[in-house]
């Protein structure tokens, strides 16, 4: 993934700065100049929203005048695109919002629909999802239906509970279902790209609201059609590393293990040296007298600095074993360094999980950085 300062960088204010003057020639734009030199060491949101305060010092007018210089920017100036639409469409919806009649967020949200084809308006959604959820929704709503795929994947993205980047909204979060229309709207949309966002956004509920998503994801495996199947195992990715034996389920795997017998985890190293790798090995066979389907993962049940531990569960295989049918399982496990996660010296240990139940942990030192 690029950095922050390869999206949003000096050369995107000096972009913005060139599109906002094709359409407020008078406007000395005195801000925006000169928010490009305050952007280094800013996270993402953080750059956005620096150039999103400068635009909205520099265009001091209310909504309506404001909206009008966006749209005359987006229809004149052919640098009205990418990465500095996310500023452009966040003071929209702050002036929009600080506006506070209807006639504004509703135009706010007509701009959302227009620009996001040129960026993404999730993002800037959030402030007037925020301001008026139920309003918001309404008009989300009725995107489900745009012939524009950026639209419908606006409706679905933007009102993740979880969305990367973006701030949250406690309402969504709160309000249990309050989306599930917009995604029985969109789940079987016939862009991939809109199936994803609805796959992501079943999954960000899962976090909050597991039986609500067991039961969305049930009712669509009644009626589904030939991508149903894909997006129902993406939306329930994480109940599943969890063992969500409702999730489990819906995907046709039994949380009744007895006719399975599972001979390891095996560790090929007993002391692992830090930056190395541990592998495993193991090999289940179904004992009993029936097909066996079964969604096999590992945990690996790292070490704290306070010397607890915590647990991370990673996708293995899925298989089907007929009665006396086994099946071995391989994978290596990297401890190399990664800046999503630091190693603890110490005791360390790797399960299996088979249909949501897990095997007795089998364990191991990693040894502290030479």
């Amino acid at each position: 993934m690029p950095f922050a300062d390869e999206l949003i960088n000096g050369w995107t204010a000096e972009s913005l700065t060139r599109a906002i003057r094709t359409a407020a020639p008078d406007a000395p734009l005195t801000a925006l100049r000169a928010a490009g030199t305050r952007l280094e060491g800013l996270a993402l949101r953080e750059r956005a929203d620096v150039l999103r305060d400068a635009l909205l010092e520099d265009l001091p007018g209310d909504y309506t005048q404001f909206a009008r210089v966006l749209r005359s920017a987006r229809d004149t100036a052919p640098s009205f695109s990418g990465w500095l639409i996310w500023p452009v469409t966040s003071a929209a919806a702050t002036k929009a919002v600080a506006d506070g009649s209807d006639t504004a967020f509703d135009d706010a949200m007509s701009l959302m629909a227009e620009l996001t084809g040129r960026l993404t308006a999730e993002f800037a959604i959030r402030t007037l999802l925020r301001h008026n959820l139920d309003r918001a929704l309404d008009i989300v709503t009725g995107w489900t239906q745009s012939d524009d795929l950026d639209v419908r994947r606006l409706a679905s993205e933007g009102t993740r509970s979880y969305l990367p980047w973006s701030v949250r909204v406690p309402e969504l979060i709160a309000r249990p279902g309050v989306t599930v229309s917009v995604l029985d709207a969109l789940y079987q949309d016939p862009s991939e790209y809109v199936r994803r966002s609805v796959a992501n956004h079943l999954n960000d509920l899962s976090r909050d609201h597991a039986s609500l998503v067991v039961d969305t994801a049930r009712r669509w495996s009644e009626r589904p059609d030939a991508n149903t199947a894909s997006v129902i195992r993406h939306g329930l990715r994480t109940l599943v590393k969890r063992g969500d034996a409702g999730a489990l389920s819906v995907l046709g795997f039994s949380a009744d293990n007895a006719s399975i017998e599972v001979d390891g985890p095996r560790l090929n190293r007993t002391r692992v040296p830090a930056g190395e790798a541990v592998e495993l090995h193991a090999t289940i066979r179904n004992v009993g007298d029936a097909d066996a389907r079964l969604a096999i993962d590992y945990i690996v049940h790292h070490r704290r600095a306070n010397g607890g531990q915590t647990t991370k569960t990673f996708k293995l295989t899925t298989a089907t074993l007929k009665p006396g049918q086994s099946v071995e399982v391989r994978r290596s496990h990297s401890f190399r360094p990664i800046t999503t996660r630091r190693y603890y010296p110490g005791e360390h240990a790797i399960s299996l999980q088979i249909n949501g139940v897990a095997t007795s942990p089998e364990t191991f030192e990693l040894l502290p950085p030479t």
